[in-house]
């Protein structure tokens, strides 16, 4: 706990040096105003009643109504100076948290639930720093605060302030227990908010509302989320009513102490032994430190809950990357003879299997390698591979005989195009979605309408309301307009599938092109252009292409036959056409259905 206040209080130094000092000091003061209070109280009072002169009076009088000001004003410059304190602290802990995300340049963490729940619970924590910022400050204020008002009360009665301080004591420890409760709570409750809100997003996607419809699946996932909800109600109904019962108790045993305290003091001021100023000043230290106390402990569990959340924060920062930088980085040469798969092995975690197993080939320089085979042969997860997304878990993957483990990650993807077979429909103007695929010329519009053209989208993009600077989004709407009705503008799946090739094509000069099902959402006419297109564009470049539809793959200088997770044939069209194997028979399959096709119409 100890080591997460600290962190705390460095992260807002760092975000907002200032406003930490700001509320350091208003903290200081807003502590010193109670005690002062009561003192000057008392000697206002015993004042009149001994008949003290006009300039005194007129003195404690000044002093109690400047005390008076500070206690009404400083609250509210504490609670300015903490609020700016945690938007500034939100934005450099966001800013951080995002960094270290981006530090897992692999996918493993990406499918791992409980990173995703920490994540998650990261994420909602952003304002955690200063809010634990402001608790510790709240805590400290509430201290001092008391510290004072203690010091006044055992002037009038050394035996009610022991009296009143052990009965704040259960209020400290029930309230720090129920904060930790919460807590758990909300972490275990983490994975079925990630269901309910699963649900509730696809009862409003826009890209689910079809199958939502066609199918009737409104009810069937209003009841799923709603159960998720239920759940989490359940857990949180049952802390709600340890507190009721928990602070309902405290609050009648603070009262029952103030009163009985309040009893003994009348009592005393008639016997003679306390005066008017004593029972007077009484009041406000018993009333003061009760409420003193309650920040304190208020302060407290507020702050456990936020260092729990803020505990998070820290472990995302302090996660190991999912795949290692190499100890002694070499550069990535711009490629020469090719990348050579050497007894690849791969599954995605030790209890799943196998998905490659023993892969080795060869896509040389300048040449284009096609990948064939059924679903799940594994073709998408040597994409993976290549794009050192995931490392092999035996074996090896060479790049001019430099296992790609030996090269710096950010380097070598700089020289990779690709074309994903799960692209990307961003909801971004048109321009920002081609141009997103070399991020350093985002604004380079010549480059982008240029992939564009090559793509076959460029008319579309240009034929836009407004141009390449149409908002592509049904989620928002154009120049995020609230009033005017104007939402943004979609394309179909065939034009996604164009912009996310051109997408690709901003790389266009990149060593390695790789494009899995490139033209899997396009019609005969649109898919033949696409890969006359690709086909010019690949001569002489280095090239791996998938496609499920065979002849799309015909032309590839060599091609590469997967089967359950093995090369099962390699060789041209031709000579794997004549050898009559797995892809002879596949090429025939649908070549046949075509033709079947043909006759029947």
């Amino acid at each position: 706990m100890a080591r997460t206040v600290g962190a705390a209080f460095r992260l807002a130094g760092r975000a907002a040096p200032g406003h930490l000092a700001g509320a350091v000091v208003v903290a200081a003061l807003s502590a010193a105003a109670p005690a002062a209070t009561a003192w000057l109280t008392r000697a206002t009072i015993d004042g009149i009643v001994a008949g003290t002169s006009d300039g005194t009076l007129l003195a404690l009088v000044g002093g109690l109504a400047a005390a008076g000001i500070a206690v009404g004003a400083l609250p509210h410059a504490a609670t300015y100076a903490r609020a700016e304190l945690g938007r500034r602290s939100a934005v450099l802990a966001l800013d951080e948290l995002y960094r270290a995300v981006e530090r897992q340049v692999g996918l493993r963490r990406f499918e791992d639930p409980p990173f995703l729940d920490r994540l998650r619970m990261a994420g909602t924590g952003g304002r955690a720093p200063g809010e634990l910022c402001a608790a510790v400050l709240g805590a400290a204020t509430g201290l001092l605060s008391a510290a004072g008002l203690i010091a006044a009360l055992l002037v009038v009665s050394p035996l009610m302030t022991v009296i009143v301080l052990a009965a704040t004591m259960p209020v400290l420890g029930m309230e720090l227990r129920l904060a930790r409760q919460r807590a758990t709570v909300l972490w275990r409750m983490s994975p079925t908010a990630r269901r309910e809100f699963f649900f509730s997003h696809l009862l409003a996607h826009p890209v689910a509302a079809k199958e939502v419809r066609l199918f009737g699946l409104a009810g069937f996932l209003r009841q799923r989320m709603l159960t998720e909800h239920r759940t989490i109600d359940v857990a949180q109904r049952a802390v709600d009513r340890r507190e009721l019962v928990t602070q309902g108790g405290l609050a009648l045993l603070g009262a029952c102490v103030a009163g009985g305290g309040l009893i003994w003091a009348v009592f005393a001021a008639r016997d003679g032994r306390l005066s008017v100023g004593d029972v007077s000043m009484f009041v406000v230290t018993v009333t003061g430190l009760q409420a003193a106390l309650a920040g304190v402990v208020s302060s407290f569990a507020g702050g456990h809950a936020s260092a729990l959340l803020f505990a998070h924060h820290r472990a995302i920062l302090a996660a190991a990357p999912d795949l290692p930088e190499p100890a002694d980085p070499r550069p990535v040469p711009a490629l020469r003879r090719g990348i050579e798969l050497r007894d690849v092995w791969f599954r995605y975690s030790e209890d799943k299997p196998w998905v490659l197993r023993g892969v080795s080939f060869t896509v040389p320089h300048g040449l284009s390698v096609a990948l064939a085979g059924r679903n799940g042969a594994g073709k998408t997860t040597l994409v993976k591979l290549l794009c050192r997304l995931y490392d092999p878990t035996r074996g090896a993957i060479l790049w001019d005989g430099v296992d790609l483990r030996q090269l710096p990650i950010d380097e070598l993807r700089t020289r990779i195009a690709a074309v994903f077979q799960d692209y990307m429909e961003y909801d971004l103007t048109a321009a920002e979605n081609v141009g997103v695929g070399d991020v350093t010329a985002v604004h380079d519009k010549q480059r982008i309408t240029d992939a564009a053209r090559l793509a076959g989208i460029d008319d579309v993009l240009a034929g836009l309301p407004r141009g390449y600077d149409t908002m592509l989004s049904q989620v928002f709407a154009e120049g995020d307009a609230l009033d005017d009705g104007r939402s943004g503008t979609m394309l179909s799946g065939g034009q996604w599938q164009r912009l996310a090739l051109a997408r690709a094509l901003m790389r266009g000069d990149r060593d390695l092109l790789i494009l899995d099902e490139p033209s899997a959402g396009l019609d005969a006419e649109a898919e033949h252009e696409v890969h006359t297109r690709l086909r010019r564009h690949r001569t002489g470049r280095t090239s791996l292409l998938i496609s499920h539809r065979l002849g799309a793959v015909a032309d590839a200088d060599r091609i590469v036959v997967l089967d359950d997770g093995v090369v099962a044939e390699e060789g041209a069209h031709a000579a794997l056409m004549a050898a009559g194997g797995t892809y002879s028979r596949l090429f025939t399959l649908q070549a046949s259905g075509y033709t079947r096709a043909g006759a029947e119409s």
